[in-house]
């Protein structure tokens, strides 16, 4: 494979499936050689192939989970910063795609092949990439049995009405975290909800695209609360608002989270792990990401 060559990486069981029959002829009728998965782990073992074979141009095609994997693969072999990467969205939330103003699936084609390119951050949660968020808590552990149709309606709170059942059974994460912030060091210690720490998406205010340019994660610490009010808020995509009590938010460079001897389950871009203490940190402008023309480069 000759470097300047273009590829496709291609998950043909995301979403609804449909996309499997004609993306591969138009991805190919704009220069990109597709690469299907056929199981788990495959877009990982694909990137790492890409970054071997110096393809410059890498366009995904899945949910974000595949996503993950891929700039994980891209990442473990040190050029995830050589690549230009660009995403068809074909998942059930489409998180990334939806903050970086590709629309759906045949815009995520047309933005592969010509969209504008944008130096974006990419967040990492000990060694390992992501792009979207890494979530610690009740929204982890919820986001195994969460439907995709409350993913494609609310996006990330649909985790948190998913989990309303676990939230009468969950004891909490207790937690101390020490952070590294725009206005100074910031630490907090208590049981909380979730820990929610965003790159290409914000928690807090009206959500929606968080600022991947800024070299800064957007982190809420959600405290312990009544259950029936941690849906009715979720439903109405109020529950992290700048005035809501018993959310505390901080705009950090660098975090680091204890679990006091227990292990903490973290949804990272969708991919689940655990630890018993982690550091989340950002490496600015990291990776050259080809956005929509709704991508706000600097959103309030």
């Amino acid at each position: 494979m000759q470097i300047g060559s273009r590829r496709c990486v291609l998950n043909p069981v995301s979403g609804d499936g449909e996309h499997a029959d004609y993306v591969p002829r138009l991805m190919r009728a704009r220069g990109f050689e597709v690469r299907e998965t056929a199981g788990p782990g495959d877009a990982l073992a694909l990137g790492r192939e890409a970054g071997r074979d110096g393809v410059s141009e890498l366009a995904v095609c899945g949910g974000d989970g595949t996503i993950n994997e891929v700039v994980r693969g891209l990442h473990d072999t040190g050029h995830l910063s050589d690549v230009t990467l660009s995403v068809v969205p074909a998942g059930t939330a489409n998180l990334l795609a939806g903050n970086v103003g590709i629309t759906d699936t045949e815009h995520g084609v047309e933005v592969a092949d010509t969209g504008e390119k944008r130096s974006v951050d990419v967040g990492m949660a000990g060694d390992e990439p992501f792009l979207v968020s890494c979530i610690a808590g009740l929204p982890a552990d919820a986001s195994v049995s969460t439907s995709g149709e409350l993913k494609e309606r609310f996006g990330t709170l649909a985790f948190f009405i998913t989990g309303v059942q676990e939230t009468l059974r969950f004891d909490g994460l207790d937690i101390d975290i020490e952070a590294v912030g725009e206005d100074g060091p910031f630490t907090w210690s208590g049981t909380a909800t979730c820990l929610l720490v965003g790159n290409a998406r914000k928690f807090v205010g009206e959500g929606g695209q968080g600022d991947m340019e800024d070299g800064l994660l957007d982190v809420a610490v959600v405290e312990q609360m009544p259950a029936g009010n941690l849906v009715a808020e979720a439903i109405g995509q109020r529950l992290l608002a700048l005035d809501t009590e018993g959310v505390t938010h901080v705009r950090a460079n660098e975090i680091s989270v204890d679990g006091d001897g227990d292990e903490l389950t973290f949804s990272r871009d969708g991919e689940l792990s655990t630890h018993e203490s982690l550091t989340l940190s950002v490496r600015e402008r990291g990776l050259t990401l080809r956005v929509g023309a709704g991508y706000e480069p600097n959103p309030e």
